[in-house]
């Protein structure tokens, strides 16, 4: 368990903490709001902060008060050993297997989509 002292609570210290409590990376997060994992990343490191409709979407999504998101107000997410190591790096790797195969299908696509423009040729005029 983390201890986190008053200087270092910050917007960025609390979405790190509840995005892991909610066993979820960066690009599993920042996929579910619909932003680039970069973006994410600058949040969690204080380089820059949410708007507030992402805010809103971004405390629903790790499963904190808006409140406790903003000012570290009222409970804590909890990280009570519920999601074991194990856990966490089955669900990682899951994630990972997806993107890749999303890759692969839209890789698929296209090759498929080029042959099929290759197999059937325009008609010289």
């Amino acid at each position: 368990m983390n201890i986190v002292t008053p200087e270092k609570d910050t917007l960025g210290s609390r979405i790190v903490r509840a995005r892991e409590a909610a066993g979820l990376s960066t690009a599993q997060l920042a996929r579910r709001i619909g932003i680039r994992t970069a973006t994410l990343t600058n949040w969690e490191a204080n380089q820059s902060e949410p708007r507030s409709d992402r805010l809103r979407a971004l405390a629903g999504h790790i499963n904190v008060s808006l409140i406790w998101l903003l000012v570290g107000r009222g409970s804590a997410p909890a990280d009570d050993g519920s999601f074991t190591q194990e856990v966490r790096l089955l669900k990682q790797e899951i994630g990972a297997l997806g993107e890749a195969a999303g890759q692969i299908a839209a890789r698929l696509e296209r090759l498929g989509q080029r042959l099929a423009e290759l197999d059937n040729p325009p008609d010289p005029e």
